[in-house]
């Protein structure tokens, strides 16, 4: 069989499935096969009318919806690919992502329009927008916004560019460590060997509802909207404040009869804790997959004694190799166990390697920096050469190792123990944050002459802290610090707690003094 790209494969669940349930949101209505396929070819005529080739990216600043997904498809059936970002995040940050990979084509929601339009002029640049209006009950605006362009100037019919596997699918951002995001660049082939892996190991029907939990500019989601795609099953979209409200999730997972669950554990913690998961019938929910975090391990017992009969996965790796290693844990959790289970094995389209400071490859029980190879690794990041070159570990014979900058172990039995990080990313609720961005993004308050941030674990997960002095010695309030942050970081990135010092510790060599702050 010849491999077939992204779109080829919607096209393929189309034919097969027209009539099969292919987006379910609670909110707007149910979107079947043919329609998604149908509006994704629509956009793809309208694009390419508008100028986008192969090649190209196309950007959104859309809420998750059918529309977005079928935005996606659409800019990929162009042979472009798709750039989605933070529909949480400030104006500013998302243009700045959109205008650095200098996208041909923005498709934004009706809300977002002006703040981004101001964006994109401080910087020198508007690109074409396609603006969604929000009309209630209608599952897909993006065809009212269609018909408008149609009505005006009808678009000639274009054919979907089947590609190549090594053409770009989408580019995620993710935190820098320079202050800027940037841009994680996935070929088709880099993600077909994922959902061909995830195919084989969970084995999913046309008969299953999986959760779309995490938001379409975060990693997760690719498992959520193309692993389906490739079985004709259904995607139940997950609101942005139901997603976040424990109280309400418990109950909606029921009632949409979920049965792939895949999130960041942090919502399965609330949920164990505050859901109530007795009160309802979980009887469709036949797995939970989890990824991004450490699970504490008293609520994953708890929540695997409330829901015993699904299996549970963990799910281990960065955005540049989406899941590289997973682990099956094998209920019940042992009363006396406190350590994190294991990150486990390579997944089948992965080779690994532990390798010290100095690229050398560690004993077999030696702790060390996790290194992946694979059809699944990224291409590399987008207009970063260096970064990219720094991303990889040299190889004598060509092959290209992802540097996960993740310790890890290997326990007898094979399965890679989590340890911590090389360097100042860490994860938290899953996404990906690199604490000195936010320094950078603290230093460029008025008043602000130094500024440390640090993550500490803590009952409920990570806790970032940011130390901070000021100029003149004013001690600026909370609630001022956490605001300037919100303007210009997503909000996962904001700081839980801020101190104010008059002055912050240093080291021999006059930098911040780290270690000191954890001690503080």
């Amino acid at each position: 069989m010849i491999p077939l790209t992204l779109q080829q494969r919607l096209e393929r669940a189309a034919a097969r499935w027209p009539r099969r349930t292919a987006i379910e949101d609670p909110e707007q209505g149910s979107v079947d096969y043919a329609r998604l396929d149908a509006t994704a070819g629509r956009l793809r005529d309208r694009l390419c009318a508008m100028g986008v080739r192969r090649g190209d990216r196309v950007g959104f600043c859309l809420r998750k919806s059918a529309d977005a997904v079928a935005a996606l498809y659409g800019a990929m059936k162009c042979g472009a690919a798709y750039v989605p970002t933070d529909p949480l995040a400030p104006a500013s940050r998302n243009a700045y992502i959109l205008n650095d990979c200098a996208v041909a084509v923005a498709i934004v929601d009706r809300r977002f329009e002006a703040a981004l339009r101001r964006e994109f002029e401080a910087l020198g640049r508007v690109p074409p927008l396609i603006v969604l209006d929000e009309p209630p009950g209608r599952a897909l605006p993006l065809e009212t916004a269609l018909d408008r362009l149609d009505g005006a100037q009808p678009p000639p019919t274009a054919s979907t560019e089947p590609g190549h596997l090594d053409d770009l699918a989408y580019i995620l951002y993710t935190s820098g460590s320079t202050g800027k995001p940037k841009g994680v660049m996935i070929s088709h082939r880099n993600a077909c060997s994922f959902i061909d892996w995830c195919s084989d190991t969970f084995q999913p029907g046309e008969d299953d509802r999986f959760s779309s939990h995490a938001p379409l500019h975060f990693d997760l989601s690719i498992l959520d909207i193309h692993v389906p795609v490739q079985h004709g099953a259904a995607v139940v979209l997950v609101g942005e404040e139901i997603g976040k409200d424990p109280v309400r999730l418990a109950p909606f997972i029921a009632a949409q009869r979920i049965s792939i669950w895949y999130s960041a554990p942090s919502i399965l913690s609330l949920m164990a804790q505050y859901g109530n998961l007795p009160a309802h019938d979980y009887g469709a929910l036949r797995m939970v997959l989890f990824a991004g975090e450490v699970f504490p391990v008293a609520h994953l017992r708890s929540l695997m004694e409330q829901l015993p009969e699904p299996r549970y996965f963990n799910l281990y790796g960065p955005t540049e190799t989406n899941v590289c290693t997973f682990y099956e844990v094998i209920g019940p959790v042992p009363s006396e166990r406190t350590e994190p289970y294991p990150i486990g094995v390579p997944c089948a389209h992965y080779r690994e390697r532990v390798v010290d400071e100095l690229g050398h490859d560690v004993p077999p029980d030696g702790e060390g920096e996790l290194c992946i190879a694979g059809p699944g690794v990224m291409q590399g990041y987008w207009n970063l050469p260096e970064q990219t070159s720094r991303g990889f570990l040299a190889s004598g014979d060509g092959e290209r190792w992802y540097r996960t900058g993740d310790i890890v172990v290997r326990q007898p039995d094979g399965n890679y123990v989590y340890r911590g990080r090389r360097d100042r990313m860490v994860k938290k609720r899953g996404y990906r944050v690199e604490l000195g961005e936010i320094e950078a993004c603290l230093y460029t308050h008025p008043i602000i002459k130094e500024a440390g941030v640090i993550a500490q674990p803590s009952p409920d997960g990570l806790q970032v802290r940011a130390f901070v002095s000021t100029r003149d010695g004013t001690r600026p309030s909370i609630i001022e610090l956490k605001r300037f942050c919100a303007e210009r970081l997503p909000l996962y990135m904001v700081p839980d707690v801020f101190v104010v010092r008059d002055r912050l510790p240093r080291t021999s060599t006059d930098k911040v003094d780290y270690q000191k702050l954890k001690e503080l």
